[in-house]
């Protein structure tokens, strides 16, 4: 998979509840251009969380492909993404897009790339962008070791470790439930 600078989106279902969440920091080069953009979307009626990393622009532009696949496949959020995954990896237009996607609905999580790749992560932790595997491994350790805690409450420890250690991360988190 691509390594996509500049963010961190972290999922965790734990529990029976899926929490996604990312940080508001959005570069230019090695500038911080804006801190408070909200990477996270609700899409299908708040049924299916979305959040991206990578350009904005361009993760809008898959988010609403991402939205119309769900429409055209009655809500179905994994054939939605694997309909996108093919059309972002095939299409001349699509395909030049730089971002990634973590989407997630009541019962499971998914990673969406421009590669093609439509990923299931394991241990029902997904991570993408610069600061993904800080963030992963404390929402791992989380999990491991303190069961108790709720997965909005790993989600938002996992991006607080994250942005003390990435330099494209920052504090000012978006965490949205289901």
């Amino acid at each position: 998979m691509e390594k996509i600078k500049s963010t961190t989106v972290l999922g965790i279902l734990h529990n029976g509840k899926i929490a996604l969440g990312a940080d508001g920091q959005a570069t230019m080069g090695n500038t911080v251009a804006k801190s408070n953009v909200k990477k996270i979307r609700r899409l299908a009626g708040g049924k299916i969380l979305a959040g991206f990393a990578g350009s904005t622009a361009d993760a809008f532009t898959l988010i609403e492909k991402f939205e119309e696949k769900i429409n055209s496949y009655g809500g179905n959020m994994k054939r939605a993404a694997i309909e996108l995954a093919k059309d972002w990896r095939t299409d001349r237009y699509l395909r030049r897009l730089e971002a990634m996607m973590i989407v997630a609905n009541a019962e499971e999580m998914l990673i969406i790339s421009g590669t093609g790749d439509v990923l299931e992560p394991d241990n029902n932790v997904a991570a993408i962008g610069s600061g993904s595997m800080y963030a992963q491994s404390a929402a791992l350790a989380l999990k491991k070791h303190a069961p108790h805690l709720t997965a909005e409450e790993m989600v938002k420890e996992g991006l607080t470790i994250a942005a003390d250690i990435c330099i494209y991360t920052n504090h000012n988190l978006v965490i949205e439930t289901i």
